[in-house]
């Protein structure tokens, strides 16, 4: 009798203890961290649709603007494109051909992330973030042949790039962790030490793999989702010493040492430094530098993608030749469906229309900073402008390398430049931008 009553106080216990919440500390951490239970079948059950899913009006105005680059993007793109796609595969459509289908992709993976709530990614942003750093580990393993590591091939195919998944997963990492933080983030210096940390070594990752424009601009993205976020402003003398010191390490120290130092070093501008100092730590990069520089000096070498750039854009003139025609394309602007499209547009659209262009991406942004001022709370605000924030950095660095203003880092225009990872990737985070309009009060 005694024996069954000590096992009905002890089985009593046991299921007091489990109701009660408590668990291990490393499960619970995990559970802070990973909260996948809240998403199994049963844990959504146990959910309201309402945190799961997203039921109000997107915002019409972002979404309209979002459309209307994309269906300028497409049309100019098969403008640029089809000369070099006949030359090559012998086939007019080639690149608009698949650009279509990454866009009808695109478009879906837009919907559907709208119409989840956008507080389920931020449950997610660790996971995304981890996942971000495994494939970024990953590609220098399984990438194709040649000293560019930018693409993670499986199976002899070109699966994707894992610098597009960094960015969203960077911008989604400081939101959560700047909302989480928002008291600390003002006053602690080693908030603004984390984020370096973070930032630095997720760029010198993608520097191994010969990326510059995308380490670019991730440290540039580092460097606004802390301003944006409220590190304090003292902090950043820090930065710039520890740029300096870095680029001091990268000249005392191997080629190896000089890589791992620049994933520690702040992103953006330990590289502008690395460049500057020791020309011979980026070859290619180096030699894009002089012609930057100098682009006649070798006309027919570095040069010559930045020549025949800037005679596309001054032959186009005012009002431009017009809508398919423009002279450059005709295999003297190298790849003019890729990161030197807007030279096409600016031949055959003219003044007029690169400042159009350019107008369209202003009110984009303009347009997702006021979504973000009516976020309904820190995490949706530094979200919706940590992604406009990203397309106009990437539009502004595309727009200056086409008009030889900065050196040739190789950036894509987004919506325009050809390629399906980074076109699905981008209407992925348009998605999320209309998840958080339909939160907003």
């Amino acid at each position: 009798m005694t024996k069954t009553k000590g096992k009905a106080k002890n089985t009593k216990s046991e299921k007091t203890k489990r109701e009660s919440g408590e668990m291990s500390p490393a499960k619970k951490l995990f559970r802070q961290y990973y909260p996948f239970y809240k998403y199994t079948p049963n844990g959504i059950k146990r959910l309201d649709k309402r945190e799961v899913l997203a039921f109000g009006k997107i915002d019409t105005r972002f979404f309209l603007l979002v459309v209307i680059l994309l269906v300028i993007g497409l049309i100019a793109l098969f403008s640029a494109s089809y000369i070099n796609a006949i030359n090559k595969y012998e086939d007019e459509y080639y690149y608009i051909g698949r650009q279509l289908k990454y866009v009808l992709l695109g478009l879906t993976l837009m919907f559907i992330a709208s119409r989840v709530n956008y507080r389920v990614y931020k449950d997610m942003s660790f996971f995304f973030m981890t996942v971000a750093f495994g494939f970024l580990v990953l590609v220098l393993f399984f990438h194709g042949p040649g000293d560019f590591k930018r693409w993670l091939v499986i199976g002899g195919h070109n699966v994707f790039q894992p610098s597009e998944l960094a960015k969203i997963a960077l911008i989604m990492y400081c939101a959560w962790s700047m909302d989480r933080r928002k008291k600390a983030i003002c006053s602690d210096w080693k908030m603004m030490f984390l984020y370096m940390i973070v930032v630095g070594v997720m760029c010198g990752l993608i520097a191994l793999e010969k990326h510059v424009s995308a380490t670019i601009l991730v440290g540039l993205l580092g460097i606004a989702m802390t301003y944006l976020g409220g590190i304090d402003r003292k902090w950043y003398p820090l930065v710039i010493a520890c740029i300096v010191g870095g680029a001091v390490l990268m000249f005392v120290g191997g080629t190896g040492l000089r890589w791992f130092v620049l994933a520690g070093v702040g992103g953006a501008g330990a590289i502008g430094a690395a460049i500057v100092i020791m020309p011979d730590l980026v070859p290619y990069a180096a030699s894009r530098l002089s012609s930057w520089l100098d682009p006649f000096a070798d006309p027919l070498g570095d040069g010559h993608q930045t020549i025949q750039s800037l005679y596309a854009i001054g032959s186009g003139g005012a009002v431009g030749l017009g809508l398919g025609n423009s002279r450059q394309k005709h295999l003297f602007v190298p790849e003019p469906q890729n990161d030197f499209i807007f030279s096409i547009l600016c031949e055959e659209l003219g003044f007029v229309g690169a400042c159009a262009v350019i107008l369209l991406f202003s009110l984009l942004l303009l347009r997702g900073v006021t979504l973000a001022a009516h976020a309904p709370d820190r995490f949706g605000a530094l979200l919706v402008v940590g992604f406009v924030v990203q397309v106009a950095l990437q539009a502004v660095l595309n727009i200056a390398v086409v008009t030889n203003t900065i050196p040739n880092t190789g950036i894509s225009l987004p919506f325009f430049s050809s390629g399906g990872t980074s076109l699905m990737m981008l209407l992925g985070e348009m998605g999320i931008v209309l998840s958080v309009s339909r939160g907003e009060t």
